[in-house]
C-alpha cells in the first residue's frame, strides 16, 4: 500500500493528465444524459400512452436494458457504429445514452404518473389542449418530483463511464490503468482517480441540490 505522501506527489506531478481524462469524462457523461433524457421522455410517454402497441415497444426496450450489462451494450455500439464511421466518442455516448434512457424512461413514468388526475381535467376544462396541459401543468410538475431520483441516476451515468476505458476512451479510469501499468503502481493511481470521482459526485449532488431549492424557492 503506497503511502500518503508519494501519493500526493503522483496526484500533484500527473494532474495535467487527469484532468484532460475527467474533462472527457465530463463530456461523454453530459452529452449522454442529454440525449438519454430526451430517450426517456419519449419511452415514458410510449408507456402511458393508452396504446398497447407503443407500451409494448417500450417495455422491450427496458427489459432489453434491465437484461443486459452495461459493458455489453458499449461494446455492441461502439463495434456496430465504428463499422459504420461513427467516432468511438460518439459511439460510447449513445451505448450510454441507450443505457440511462431506460432508468430515466422509468423515473419519468413514475412522476408523471404520480400527479393527482384532476390537473389534467383543470388544463382541459379551461381550453387547453391535452398536449398543452401536460406541457404546461404536468411536465413541470413531474420534472420537480423527478429531480431527486434523477440526480441518483447521473450519478450513476458518470461512474458508468469508466466502463468506456474499455473500448479505448481515454477517459479518467483509462488515465489511472494507463499510468499505474507504465510505473508498476497500479494502487497509487487507483487511489488517485477515486479522489477525482469523489469530487466529481460531490460537484453533481451539489448541483442537484442547487437546482431543487431553486425550484423549492420558484414554487
Amino acid at each position: 500500500m503506497p503511502n500518503f505522501l508519494h501519493v500526493l506527489q503522483q496526484f500533484i506531478g500527473t494532474f495535467d493528465i487527469f484532468i484532460d481524462g475527467m474533462l472527457l469524462t465530463l463530456q461523454v457523461t453530459a452529452i449522454s444524459l442529454l440525449i438519454a433524457i430526451v430517450i426517456g421522455l419519449f419511452i415514458a410517454f410510449l408507456k402511458i400512452s393508452g396504446i398497447k402497441v407503443l407500451s409494448i415497444i417500450a417495455d422491450i426496450y427496458i427489459y432489453i436494458v434491465r437484461g443486459t450489462p452495461l459493458i455489453v451494450q458499449i461494446f455492441v455500439f461502439y463495434f456496430g457504429l465504428t463499422s459504420l464511421h461513427i467516432s468511438g466518442f460518439w459511439s460510447v455516448a449513445l451505448g450510454l445514452a441507450f443505457h440511462n434512457g431506460a432508468y430515466i424512461a422509468e423515473i419519468f413514468r413514475g412522476t408523471i404518473q404520480s400527479i393527482d388526475k384532476g390537473q389534467m381535467e383543470a388544463g382541459r376544462s379551461l381550453g387547453m389542449s391535452q398536449t398543452l396541459t401536460m406541457r404546461r401543468i404536468i411536465l413541470p410538475q413531474a420534472f420537480r418530483r423527478a429531480l431527486p431520483p434523477l440526480g441518483n441516476q447521473f450519478i450513476i451515468a458518470l461512474k458508468d463511464s469508466s466502463l468506456t476505458a474499455f473500448v479505448g476512451l481515454y477517459e479518467l479510469f483509462n488515465v489511472a490503468t494507463t499510468e499505474g501499468a507504465n510505473n508498476f503502481d497500479n494502487m497509487t493511481y487507483l487511489l488517485i482517480v477515486a479522489v477525482y470521482y469523489l469530487f466529481l459526485v460531490l460537484l453533481l449532488t451539489m448541483l442537484v441540490s442547487y437546482v431543487e431549492k431553486k425550484l423549492a424557492v420558484s414554487d
